[in-house]
C-alpha cells in the first residue's frame, strides 16, 4: 500500500512539520487547508503512523512525525543535488561543490584551491558560505554541504577529517601599542590587557587554546568581547578596546591600523582540517580532495 505515496505527500508534509500551523503550510503551498489536512491523514493511513497531534491551537509533530521530518528533509535535499548536478552535467559542467568555512580558511587555503582548480577543472561551480564549526559539522550530515574547514579535534563517525594547516598563533595589537616587535618576547607582557576573542560557540577548540596559552604563561585573560567575526574583532582591535590572539594566516588581508606579531615559544598550534561525509556521493569531491 505504501507504493501510493507519492512526491507530493512528502513535501505536503515537510512544509506542515516546518510551519506547525496547517494555514500557514496552505498558503505555502498554494492548496487549500481542508485539502491539505486531507492528504496528510491519507500520509498517516498509508504509512500506518500518527505523524502530527492536533487541536484547535497546536500542531505537534509525533516522535515518529520528527524522525520522519529529519529524514525526508535528508532525502529530498539529496534528490534536489542529484537534480541540479543533472542539469549542470549536461550542460557540459561537472557539478557543483558545496564548501562552508571558518574566516581563516579564505586567507590562503580556499583561494590557492579556487585557482588550482580553475586551471584543471574550470566547469565546476562552487558555492562558499562562511560557518562556524559546529553549523559546518550539521550541515555535512544534512547532506547541505560537501566540504568544510574547521578546526575542531573531534567529528561524529559519519564525517571523514583530514589535516591540512597546522601554524602559530599570533598577538593582534593597535598600531599605536607600545609593545613593538622588537621588544615582545612572552604573551605574559600583556597580562593587563583586555583580551578580544572568538566566541567558545564559534569554536570551542580554539577559545580552549587561547586560554592555554595564557594560562601557560601565567595568567587568565580578561576577556572584554567575543565575536564570531575576524573583521569584527580586529575592528575592536583598532579601536583600543583591547588585543587578540589569532591563528598567524589571519594577520594578513585586513587594511587595518594594527600590527601583529607571532607568539615564540609556545606549544599550542592551530590546525585547519577538512571535513566531509564519508558517504557523500556528489561526482565533483573527489576531484576536490585531490587538491587538499
Amino acid at each position: 500500500m505504501r507504493h501510493q505515496l507519492e512526491l507530493r505527500h512528502f513535501n505536503y508534509f515537510i512544509a506542515v512539520a516546518e510551519e506547525l500551523h496547517f494555514r500557514r503550510a496552505a498558503e505555502r503551498l498554494h492548496i487549500s487547508q481542508p485539502g491539505l489536512s486531507r492528504q496528510i491523514k491519507q500520509m498517516e493511513t498509508i504509512i500506518g503512523a500518527k505523524l502530527f497531534v492536533r487541536d484547535k491551537r497546536n500542531v505537534v509533530l509525533t516522535t515518529a512525525g520528527a524522525y520522519l521530518k529529519k529524514e525526508l528533509s535528508h532525502i529530498l535535499n539529496h534528490v534536489e543535488v542529484t537534480l541540479k548536478h543533472t542539469e549542470l552535467i549536461d550542460k557540459g559542467d561537472l557539478g557543483e561543490i558545496r564548501i562552508g568555512f571558518l574566516g581563516s580558511a579564505m586567507q590562503q587555503v580556499i583561494p590557492k584551491l579556487l585557482v588550482q582548480t580553475n586551471k584543471t577543472h574550470p566547469d565546476i561551480k562552487f558555492s562558499l558560505e562562511e560557518m562556524s564549526n559546529y553549523d559546518q559539522v550539521e550541515s555535512i550530515l544534512n547532506d547541505t554541504l560537501d566540504l568544510g574547514f574547521v578546526r575542531l579535534d573531534f567529528v561524529p563517525d559519519p564525517i571523514a577529517k583530514k589535516e591540512i594547516l597546522t601554524e602559530t598563533f599570533s598577538i593582534v595589537l593597535p598600531q599605536n601599542h607600545p609593545l613593538n616587535k622588537d621588544r615582545f618576547e612572552n604573551i605574559a607582557q600583556l597580562k593587563d590587557e583586555n583580551f578580544i576573542l572568538f566566541s567558545s560557540d564559534y569554536s570551542s577548540l580554539y577559545f580552549a587554546q587561547i586560554m592555554s596559552i595564557c594560562q601557560d604563561a601565567g595568567f587568565s585573560p580578561k576577556v572584554s568581547h567575543k565575536s564570531v567575526h575576524a573583521q569584527t574583532i580586529f575592528k575592536l582591535v583598532e579601536n583600543g578596546l583591547g588585543v587578540a590572539i589569532v591563528p598567524t594566516s589571519l594577520q594578513d588581508g585586513f587594511d587595518l591600523d594594527i600590527k601583529c606579531f607571532e607568539i615564540p615559544k609556545i606549544p599550542q598550534r592551530a590546525v585547519l582540517s577538512i571535513i566531509w561525509r564519508k558517504d557523500n556521493r556528489n561526482p565533483v569531491l573527489p576531484h576536490i580532495k585531490s587538491f587538499l
